[in-house]
């Protein structure tokens, strides 16, 4: 284990991410009252991101998933170096994959 200074912890870059949503916003020649509407946010949400405010995580979610974004890209990490358990990556992709149904979930 890496020492590391307390609470030290990863971060969100909220002003790379506003830029990646604002870039794909100018790609499809849209307005941010049209990105408000097709993503599912109120508007007033996408000012505060202007601002420099991060998001919600469900403004997270639904701006990712109205760019095509991975929300993982805008994660500085501190915890770089750290091996990661391949059961948890496993878990990640499972629950991640669409095609699975809740039943096929595995019961804690």
């Amino acid at each position: 284990m890496v020492d590391r200074a307390p609470g030290e912890r990863g971060s969100f870059d909220a002003a790379a991410f506003f830029a990646a949503v604002n870039a794909e916003r100018e790609a499809r020649g849209r307005n941010w009252r049209q990105v408000a509407e097709q993503a599912g946010v109120d508007q007033s949400i996408l000012t505060r991101l202007a601002q420099g405010k991060r998001p919600t995580v469900d403004t997270l979610a639904a701006l990712v998933d109205w760019a095509g974004l991975k929300a993982d890209d805008y994660v500085v990490r501190v915890h770089q170096n750290e091996p990661v358990n391949p059961l948890a990556m496993i878990s990640t992709y499972l629950k991640g994959d669409r095609n699975l149904t809740p039943e096929a979930m595995p019961r804690r």
